[in-house]
């Protein structure tokens, strides 16, 4: 189960991301692709994700800006702005996974997709988030 919700996440990660340079994409046909690439996830945790993400981005944006006061969401790293988005929609609109596995997965992704100091931003944001 542990490793399906990981692949998920970047499944839905990458989605986020690619949107960046592709904005006329069709974010589900990229997600089932996505998906498909990585095989093992959890379909459904996907889609709850990419779905949360889109309907509360501004939301989202707002809360990572408060908790990074010197950082514009647009210009963070682009690796781990995806990753806040997940992260943050997770602690403050999901249940379904204590706080500490949803900043541990972040961190994780940040790590292997960005460099360390992506990972140590990640952290940052999130845990500041999830102490809220």
């Amino acid at each position: 189960m542990a490793r399906k919700r990981h692949l998920s996440r970047i499944a839905v990660m990458q989605v986020l991301f690619e949107r960046r340079q592709h904005k006329d994409m069709d974010l589900l046909e990229a997600l089932a692709k996505n998906v498909s690439e990585l095989g093992g996830v959890d379909e459904d945790f996907c889609t709850v994700l990419l779905e949360g993400v889109l309907a509360l981005e501004s939301e989202l944006i707002a809360e990572i800006e408060k908790y990074a006061p010197e950082w514009e969401f647009e210009k963070m790293d682009p690796i781990a702005r995806p990753v806040l988005l997940i992260g943050a929609f997770e602690l403050l609109h999901a249940d379904d996974a204590p706080p500490a596995v949803v900043m541990n997965e972040g961190i994780d992704i940040a790590k292997e997709y960005g460099t360390d100091e992506t990972g140590k931003f990640v952290n940052g944001v999130l845990n500041a988030i999830a102490k809220q």
